[in-house]
């Protein structure tokens, strides 16, 4: 077998076994690892419904930053309830084939920041959310021209 044939036959089985991967993995949004938004959304919901989050809102907050397209509060009732939300909804985020899902505060369950890219996702203590009440803040009209100083 010559050098140019050795070539040829490499491009062919990488070809190949890219097509096949293809077809093997689930279907990737267009950053390749992620879903698409309104896919994460409800992967997102149905996770948080499931595990039985209580005060379960979802902000759209598409040209109000550019950290994501929606973000989603609620809240668990103790320590433990907010953790086992946050250890299912990876699990479902995980299956549904996101990947570089970042979390924060699994340790104190008090506020898990999960990061799933296009969707974060706020889960508080009844009296954490109380006090921060983010979605005040988030739910607002974004002004309609910047404030002169």
């Amino acid at each position: 077998m010559s050098r140019r044939n050795l070539g040829r036959d490499q491009k062919l089985t990488t070809a190949l076994r890219s097509e096949d991967a293809i077809r093997r993995s689930p279907e990737k949004g267009p950053s390749g690892g992620a879903l698409p938004a309104a896919a994460a959304l409800e992967v997102v919901l149905t996770s948080l419904q499931d595990s039985k989050v209580e005060d379960l809102t979802s902000i759209d907050i598409t040209g109000k930053t550019t950290i994501g397209d929606f973000m989603v509060v609620g809240s668990g009732r103790s320590h433990r309830h907010v953790g086992s939300i946050a250890d299912r909804l990876l699990a479902d985020l995980k299956q549904a084939g996101m990947r570089d899902i970042r979390v924060e505060g699994l340790k104190a369950c008090d506020w898990v920041l999960v990061d799933a890219g296009d969707v974060i996702v706020h889960l508080f203590r009844p009296e954490v959310r109380t006090f921060y009440n983010i979605e005040k803040m988030w739910q607002a009209d974004r002004p309609a021209s910047p404030m002169m100083v």
